[in-house]
């Protein structure tokens, strides 16, 4: 059968991992990433005592589909009452949103979703065709939910509720009101939370670690990875947290999609979350976050007449307000190309006259890199 273009759905590409994957590696300078400096295996071998030539033991076999159950176990270990078959192994986070929107939504669903946000779950919903509504982050009252936007958008054809907490790209946490707003939204018309909690152990100034939402309703999906506050996303190593009966059906499309993380992948991120070595990478991950945000605050202040900036309350990352005539895209392309410095543009979470740049770097790299993005304000100014 001989189909037309206009059968299928029109296709949303993922904005902000294409103008990433067409920089990141041809650039000097890269602040586009959202978690914390990678660490090299070397360095978390050593932590946990460990020499690397152990890992020439590893059989490079097919673990097991849903993740070596030893992982699962420290996985589910992070969260109240689940156990080892709460937990669904996957090809870091990414994996988990496609696996959610593949599993939960149909014709006639709508997913209700933040904006500003890390669009990724929501671009598979509209290339499946769902409608998307988006809930407004107030910038002015620091980045704080719009409780009334978000009761609402939530309709009785709301199938699902997407957050991303701690938040990407704002660095919001959700309060306790704004947790119960959403429950109590979801719970209405009996929809889905999904929770990505990557950004969890990124929390600045000693805040406490940001709880999950896994068993505070009875449909909540829990992901999160060991990319953003391990430091570790080469590994390519994420997770879902779901009812026994959901991780069935999401491991399905699982078999679909990937059949499994890596063998080495599974091992490693079992070295990583073991109780000796997880403590440690949490400790090095504020660190980094900590010292890299005052930093970035500092070198930002020759122009901070044109800066503007809401605190961040976890993440290693900010999103930067700047006051000139010129829009995020072209202000991130010309950082590219006149600076070897790739920042993210506003635009890839609708957001314009902001970016998004990266905190938890070394020092003397962060400050080469913010010295360059200063270059180019100056240079607009005196345009």
């Amino acid at each position: 059968m001989k189909y037309q273009s206009d059968d299928f759905y029109k296709f949303h590409p993922f904005q902000l991992e294409s103008y990433l994957a067409k920089h990141e590696q041809n650039v000097t300078f890269n602040y586009s990433e959202s978690g914390v400096h990678p660490l090299r295996l070397g360095d978390l071998l050593e932590l946990a005592d460990i020499e690397i030539e152990a890992l020439g033991d590893t059989v490079m076999d097919y673990p097991e589909v849903n993740g070596k159950i030893e992982l699962r176990r420290k996985i589910a270990a992070l969260y109240p009452e689940a156990n080892e078959d709460n937990v669904l192994v996957t090809i870091g986070a990414s994996e988990a949103n496609h696996l959610v929107a593949a599993t939960l939504l149909g014709d006639g669903d709508e997913v209700v979703t933040l904006q500003p946000s890390y669009l990724q779950l929501s671009g598979n919903a509209l290339n499946r065709g769902i409608k998307v509504n988006f809930v407004k982050l107030v910038e002015k009252d620091n980045w704080a939910l719009d409780i009334s936007d978000l009761n609402n958008k939530v309709t009785s054809s709301t199938r699902l509720i997407s957050i991303i907490n701690p938040h990407n790209p704002t660095g919001h946490i959700l309060t306790k009101e704004e947790i119960d707003a959403v429950i109590a939204a979801a719970d209405k018309v009996g929809a889905w939370i999904i929770s990505d909690e990557v950004y969890a152990g990124t929390e600045r100034d000693g805040r406490d670690p940001t709880p999950t939402l896994w068993n505070r309703y009875e449909r909540v999906i829990a992901i999160n990875s060991m990319s953003k506050a391990y430091g570790l996303p080469g590994l390519r190593i994420g997770w879902l947290i779901a009812p026994k009966a959901k991780i069935a059906e999401l491991t399905l499309r699982h078999e679909y999609a990937t059949i499994s993380a890596t063998m080495l992948g599974n091992d490693i991120a079992n070295i990583a979350l073991s109780d000796e070595v997880r403590p440690k990478l949490t400790q090095r991950a504020r660190q980094l976050i900590n010292t890299g945000f005052d930093i970035l605050m500092q070198e930002l202040e020759p122009h901070k007449n044109i800066y503007s900036v809401v605190p961040p309350e976890a993440s290693a990352m900010c999103v930067v307000r700047y006051d000139l005539p010129i829009d995020s895209l072209t202000f991130a392309d010309r950082l590219v190309t006149d600076k070897s410095t790739l920042v993210v543009p506003g635009s890839c979470f609708g957001l314009d006259q902001h970016f998004r740049c990266s905190s938890a770097l070394p020092e003397v790299y962060l400050k080469q890199g913010i010295a360059k993005i200063n270059e180019l304000v100056s240079e607009v100014l005196q345009e």
